[in-house]
């Protein structure tokens, strides 16, 4: 692969990569932190990079390395688990839509890791079962498995936050419509 087509695939994965990143973290600013570190170590090894290979699942498995070594050395930081801080510093948003949002972060923020991370990678950046398997070293259905009891696990915790009667009631009963279309 050329150096310039082998950037532009870089650059066109970017989306997908921010929103990965963005799941793994709770954090758009430290996500596109992780995705610039995934992309210079990427650039710097594309001599390493199997062409004919799938591009997207060696930069998430990248990517998904690079937020565990951020991961632990944030575990020597100071945290703030709470939020206390952070909601004293952020400015509320005025609209319903922020609050749905902010909502559906913080039940997403409540799934297990594991879960989070295939909901993310098959729902939101739209990967295979096959290429999230193989990103995340197991078997598809493991991956599977995660999914439905990710999607779950996120519809109860969107109902039990008092949604009912907005539009995430809609959106749980969808996915719940989803996930009983797929068995």
């Amino acid at each position: 692969m050329s150096a310039d087509s082998f950037k532009d695939a870089l650059i066109a994965e970017i989306p997908n990569l921010r929103a990965f990143a963005a799941s793994l973290s709770g954090s758009v600013t430290l996500a596109d932190d992780v995705v610039q570190d995934t992309l210079l170590r990427a650039w710097s090894n594309s001599d390493k990079f199997q062409e004919g290979t799938n591009l997207r699942a060696w930069l998430f498995t990248i990517l998904r390395n690079t937020y565990y070594s951020h991961y632990r050395k944030r575990a020597r930081e100071v945290q703030d688990t709470d939020g206390m801080y952070a909601g004293r510093l952020a400015v509320a948003g005025d609209q319903v839509s922020h609050l749905e949002l902010a909502d559906f972060r913080k039940a997403l923020a409540k799934l297990p890791p594991e879960q989070r991370e295939a909901l993310t990678m098959i729902g939101a950046t739209g990967l295979s079962y096959e290429e999230a398997a193989e990103i995340c070293g197991v078997a598809i259905g493991t991956i599977k498995s995660r999914l439905n009891r990710a999607r779950t696990k996120l519809a109860e915790l969107l109902s039990a936050e008092g949604l009912e009667g907005t539009r995430w009631e809609a959106r749980v009963s969808e996915a719940r419509s989803d996930r009983s279309d797929e068995r």
